[in-house]
């Protein structure tokens, strides 16, 4: 039933050109008042490895180097500079309003809501475009965000509990840490391709990814080094090594469970925090709720306007802006970063993983999920609007790209059937590719169509071949085995004469 009710809500916030994250936080958050729904509890220890690692797998996998790369100044300075800011921002907020908590214990607080989530951003960006250049560097923020927030995550949280913090002890550790996981990301990574390339069955390939997704993290915990970054430089090092010796099959049926993995992640993630808020409430007397409610909402005003107050003045550096644009367009793309700080699942994972012996624990949850929840309300209900109004250019660097490239592959593809046998099927494939690279040769910048001519005539034939099939299957000349195996076929035949946007 909590999945059925996601996917509604999800249809829902697609329909509205909503992110589905704040549609779950909303639904989280009432299936705490609905009478009889369990107050389910997650092991604290499990939480970050349960929805951080194939979260932060999956989104390593997508990161481009080269792009990361050319906007390295912004995508650092979020990452890093403006976490380090807003979890101090709100360390000093939580200590005004509530002089009792200890400073470590704030500090972990500022750093559990300090990291924004590009998964509410990137699905308002389904229905608003965002200039790939400013997608990319909230994508680059995310990723390397979640390793700087949770690296003073850690050592605030500890301190807590401990009761001290001693830098001379921690840092040798810490930073020895750092550098390990820095390099054994990669290293782990270039002998799991090596280990893997032989295997072609795709469930096996996908049980492989998923293992090595908990097991990189739990190893890393345990060794004392940072799963995120092992994680992450595992996942972005594969991305680089895989392509050439994954199996087409595995790879296509791999990202479909990927991201139905990812959906179902965020799911449990919000319905486990939402069940909480009532609990939470019902422990604290009337005073404390009024206490929780201040520090949740000046919590929520301080990390939207430290973003803002952290991105705007910087959007002039080079790799922010839209390459020769104007002022206006660059305090337009600082003003669409700043407004695309929305909280999530990182936030959320966060908050569950606190241990029950941390200081003000409840407040800290309830905090954390109501700077999601208003995050997710306020800013990705309005993002969409605020894209469409300012009309950031874009000059679509990804299609250039891939029409380029595709003609550069049909020129290949031809070259290699100009020394094939000469028959009639060969001889309509080399007309194809033939009539294909002349129209990219007319295009002004050398794109190719992503469609071959004849692809349109194929997908009429498959419809007809898939019709009579299933005809036969009603009147009983067929089984249902020969059906499948033929229906397989057909899938197949018309993926690949399909084009991505219409598939």
């Amino acid at each position: 039933m909590v999945l059925l009710g996601a996917v509604i809500l999800t249809a829902l916030a697609g329909r509205l050109g909503a992110p589905y994250p704040a549609f779950l936080a909303v639904g989280g958050a009432a299936l705490a008042f609905v009478p009889g729904v369990p107050n389910l509890r997650l092991d604290p220890e499990l939480a970050l490895a349960l929805f951080l690692a194939p979260i932060l797998l999956d989104a390593g996998f997508d990161a481009s180097l080269r792009d990361l790369r050319h906007s390295w100044q912004p995508v650092l300075g979020l990452a890093v500079g403006a976490v380090v800011v807003t979890t101090l921002a709100v360390a000093v907020v939580a200590r005004i309003v509530v002089p009792d908590m200890p400073l470590a214990a704030a500090i972990a607080l500022g750093a559990i809501v300090a990291p924004p989530d590009a998964v509410a951003a990137l699905a308002v960006l389904k229905h608003a475009p965002m200039p790939h250049r400013l997608a990319t560097i909230l994508r680059g923020e995310s990723l390397l965000n979640d390793a700087a927030s949770l690296l003073l995550y850690r050592l605030a949280v500890g301190a807590a509990v401990a009761g001290g913090f001693h830098a001379e002890q921690v840092a040798p550790s810490f930073l020895l840490g750092v550098a390990g996981s820095l390099v054994a990301g990669p290293l782990l990574a270039i002998a799991f391709v090596a280990i893997t390339r032989r295997v072609t069955d795709p469930p096996t390939a996908i049980v492989l990814q998923f293992v090595a997704a908990f097991g990189l993290w739990l190893a890393a915990e345990r060794l004392q080094m940072s799963g995120v970054l092992v994680v992450v430089t595992f996942a972005m090092m594969v991305a680089r090594k895989a392509p050439g010796v994954t199996a087409p099959r595995a790879r296509i049926v791999s990202y479909a469970v990927w991201d139905t993995a990812v959906f179902v992640i965020n799911v449990l993630a919000f319905v486990l925090i939402g069940i909480q808020i009532d609990p939470i409430l019902a422990r604290l007397n009337g005073t404390d709720q009024w206490q929780a409610i201040i520090l949740a909402a000046a919590v929520f005003v301080t990390v939207t306007v430290v973003r803002i107050a952290w991105v705007l003045p910087t959007s002039g550096l080079r790799g922010f802006g839209l390459g020769k644009t104007g002022d206006r367009s660059r305090l337009g793309a600082g003003m669409a970063v700043s407004w695309a700080g929305m909280r999530g699942i990182v936030t959320v994972a966060a908050a569950l993983a606190l241990p029950q012996a941390f200081p003000y624990r409840d407040l800290a949850v309830f905090t954390a999920f109501v700077t999601v929840l208003g995050s997710l309300i306020l800013q990705g209900l309005t993002l969409s609007p605020l894209l469409r109004y300012l009309r950031l250019p874009d000059d679509d660097p990804v299609g250039r790209e891939a029409g380029r490239a595709r003609a550069a592959a049909y020129g290949a593809a031809l070259e290699s059937l100009e020394s094939g046998e000469d028959c009639a099927s060969t001889d309509a494939l080399r007309a194809e590719f033939r009539t294909a690279l002349s129209e990219a040769e007319a295009h002004e910048e050398g794109r190719a169509p992503e469609s071959l001519p004849a692809d349109a005539a194929r997908r009429d034939a498959i419809i007809a071949a898939r019709t009579k099939v299933l005809e036969m299957r009603r009147q009983g000349e067929i089984g249902d085995d020969a059906y499948f195996l033929l229906e397989e076929e057909f899938d197949w035949a018309e993926l690949n004469a399909t084009p991505r946007k219409d598939s």
